[in-house]
């Protein structure tokens, strides 16, 4: 046990992010050029050099056996490399470091690397969220060597990952990172009802507005985005957005009842982005803007993000109109007070579900639920994803073992189903069925296979019932 309290945990961290293009430089001592973006800055200029060529030249090696599938991964004794070409000729590279444990043998520290713990998957869906997610703010590669060249480039990436960085948190990336799905709010169909027509209303009376989402309780209602965009603008407002909005919130600063003048309307309306404060005629404001449909008819639109209570609507309009401090005034008087009777209803809603349904007991067992078709996904297992913390209720081994599941199902075709014993006496069940996956862990330490069959029929019936899993 003496040796135990000596061990020291090293969790996975990044070392080096960097972005190439080989078309760049492609003489020698131009290979410098070739380097549009690098993490860490301050890396020696030969370090820098080297490591790209080192990377360029896998990629080419693995081409020879594969010309249309390059290799994806490296795994060395201390990192793990991860490869991705978001768009032709540029290269995105993330080197993570793998978890290590250190410790004491024969009266000297020894660094011992866990080779086999990082899910290669996870990690490169991580490296793919990274381009998506400057794709949204910034556009497509291509499209900032059209506006202004390589600078121009190399001055968006600087400027989007330099930030975007500090917020990987590698050490708690798992499953939920390869499905990058969403999370449905359930409702009834007055409620939604109710919504449709608030949003068809708001629509109509604000012209300019091209799409609409609404969500409650960071999860999400209804969307007029195509389905990838609203996936990664979701990831951004639940992981970056919301909860920076969060802290004044819950300290009751931010969200006063504000009297609306016309019709003496109370409402706590207020916007997430663009104004802080409304009758300030002087403040100066500006809307983020975002990319959609970049591989279609390449939008770009301001993101005004508006919130009353739980509820939360982003309006997206064309970035080529100009949103002044009127518009934001009308926006506000228009939906503050209809969202904030909206919010409670869809609360009292819920409540009144939560009360008919009963005191939520511990369950035998917890579960990832996610459907490839409309990107639904549902967790018992993660209790709150922040953006620096997944917080969840099982044991990382147990996590490993749902990636492994899923990586086999990835490579067949077929339905199916895996049922995993864990050294923990855990039983682990995956379930693949027409485009829909089930992992479920059971806490059950004296079952036998048959007893675990009956469990997941069980939990199937009671969960999902409406949703058809091959036995």
């Amino acid at each position: 046990m003496a040796h135990a309290a000596q061990e020291k945990q090293y969790a996975p961290s990044l070392t080096n992010f960097f972005i190439y293009n080989p078309k760049f430089g492609p003489r020698e001592g131009e290979e410098e050029k070739k380097i549009l973006f690098y993490h860490p800055n301050e890396a020696e200029k030969n370090d820098k050099i080297k490591n790209v060529g080192l990377c360029e030249a896998i990629v080419q090696f693995t081409r020879t056996f594969n010309p249309t599938k390059p290799a994806k991964s490296l795994h060395t004794q201390k990192n793990r490399q991860f490869f991705h070409e978001p768009e032709e000729g540029f290269w995105m590279v993330m080197v993570v470091r793998n978890p290590a444990v250190e410790k004491q043998r024969d009266g000297r520290n020894v660094i011992e690397y866990q080779e086999d713990e990082l899910l290669d998957k996870v990690y490169s869906s991580v490296l793919q969220q990274c381009y998506k997610m400057y794709k949204l703010f910034n556009g497509t590669f291509y499209k900032a060597m059209e506006d202004g060249g390589v600078a121009l480039l190399k001055d968006r990436l600087e400027k989007f990952f330099h930030r975007y960085l500090q917020t990987l948190h590698l050490q708690s990336c798992d499953l939920l990172d390869i499905f990058g799905g969403i999370s449905f709010f359930p409702l009834d169909k007055m409620t939604y009802l109710k919504i449709q027509s608030f949003i068809n209303r708001v629509e109509e009376s604000l012209s300019i507005v091209k799409y609409t989402a609404f969500l409650y309780n960071d999860q999400l209602i209804w969307s007029g985005l195509e389905q990838e965009d609203m996936r990664i603008l979701y990831k951004y407002l639940i992981t970056s957005l919301f909860p920076r909005h969060l802290e004044p919130e819950l300290a009751g600063r931010d969200s006063p009842l504000r009297p609306e003048m016309p019709g003496n309307l109370q409402h706590y309306g207020r916007f997430l982005t663009g104004p802080v404060n409304l009758n300030d005629a002087d403040a100066k404001f500006r809307f983020p803007k975002i990319f959609v449909n970049t591989e279609d008819v390449y939008e770009e639109l301001h993101l005004i993000v508006y919130k009353a209570m739980s509820a939360s609507v982003c309006f997206m309009v064309e970035a080529s109109t100009q949103l002044t401090p009127e518009f934001c005034r009308k926006l506000d008087s228009l939906v503050g007070p209809q969202l904030t009777v909206l919010a409670s209803d869809i609360c009292e809603q819920y409540n009144h579900n939560r009360r008919i349904s009963g005191p939520e007991k511990e369950p035998q067992f917890k579960f990832i639920y996610f459907n490839h078709m409309n990107l639904a996904e549902k967790s018992t297992i993660h209790l709150r994803k922040t953006p620096s913390m997944s917080h969840i209720s099982v044991q990382p081994e147990l996590m490993k073992i749902l990636g492994d599941i899923n990586n086999d199902f990835t490579r067949a075709d077929e339905d199916e189903e895996i049922i995993v014993k864990a050294m923990s006496d855990y039983w682990i069940v995956g379930k693949k069925s027409d485009q829909r996956e089930l992992y479920v862990i059971l806490n059950q330490k004296n079952s036998n296979l048959i007893e675990v069959n009956e469990e997941i029929k069980k939990l199937c019936s009671s969960q999902f019932s409406n949703i058809f899993f091959l036995d």
